[in-house]
């Protein structure tokens, strides 16, 4: 599915640094991602990366993949590097995917826990979080915003205030009638979407109290504008916070921190943090 995975990411991956409870590290080593787990599972951890400065907030980047055990969270290193370079504090999530454990609810269930071990995070100013996905993470950085109404995730203590959707799969309902990553929905959830699926489904979660914006390439031929567009119809006429760019590209140039596309999302994430 990903055929530019490697043209995108063909740089070395980033060093690692052991998570500490000792002394702060030095503005140097800010700048370092840093291993944390919030499970026993060897998925459940993420990479927690500080500016060399003041931060603007949290910025929680979920990777794609149509939530398939195949794709992991080096398709977000770039981003989180990038967003550590423009005074964002970035925490690039891994998580349980199909194949490997993961599935509904288990997906979801480490979602929600990943952002909240940002909780115990020392230092960690969590007044600004916002969420940030691609493909099959921009389903899973919606959810977020409003996983709290749900059984399962009643006790978030860190609560979202914005998403921003890269190429998002937004309607699992439709996602599925279109057989959007060969039955990846229903591998997903484990029988196919339906209109009582809510606690899951983005679409059917609409309203939501804190703003969602989406960025779609025109191009993009994997998951189609479609998801976006619609979804974010169905939100502003409830009267929700929502809007959709179409940018000129295919499915990738969203994650592109190269790119035009890039450059606007950051724009639109200073915007979410009322910057």
């Amino acid at each position: 599915m990903l055929t530019r995975r490697g043209l995108l990411l063909g740089m070395a991956s980033l060093p690692l640094v052991a998570c500490s409870q000792q002394s702060p590290p030095s503005p140097e080593e800010d700048s370092r991602p840093v291993r944390i787990t919030y499970g026993d599972d060897p998925s459940q951890f993420a990479e927690l990366t500080r500016p060399s400065g003041a931060s603007k907030g949290v910025v929680v980047v979920i990777h794609g993949g149509f939530w398939k055990a195949e794709y992991d969270l080096e398709l977000g290193r770039p981003l989180a590097r990038s967003l550590a370079e423009q005074g964002w504090t970035a925490w690039n999530v891994e998580y349980r995917r199909v194949g490997i454990g993961g599935g509904a609810p288990a997906t979801f269930d480490d979602v929600h826990a990943a952002i909240e071990r940002l909780a115990g995070v020392e230092g960690l100013d969590t007044s600004t979080v916002l969420t940030l996905g691609h493909s099959a993470g921009g389903h899973l950085a919606v959810w977020a915003a409003g996983r709290q109404r749900y059984a399962g995730w009643q006790d978030a203590r860190v609560r979202v205030t914005g998403a921003l959707s890269q190429a998002g799969v937004l309607d699992l309902v439709a996602a599925h009638r279109d057989d959007l990553g060969s039955g990846a929905v229903q591998a997903l959830l484990g029988r196919a979407p339906t209109t009582e699926d809510a606690a899951f489904d983005p679409r059917q979660q609409v309203p939501l109290d804190v703003p969602v914006r989406c960025v779609h390439g025109r191009g993009d031929d994997i998951v189609p504008p479609t998801q976006s567009r619609e979804y974010v119809e169905a939100a502003t006429a409830t009267g929700a916070d929502a809007s959709v760019e179409l940018v000129d590209g295919d499915h990738f140039v969203v994650i592109d921190v190269e790119s035009p596309a890039w450059t606007r999302q950051l724009e639109l994430l200073d915007e979410l943090s009322g910057r």
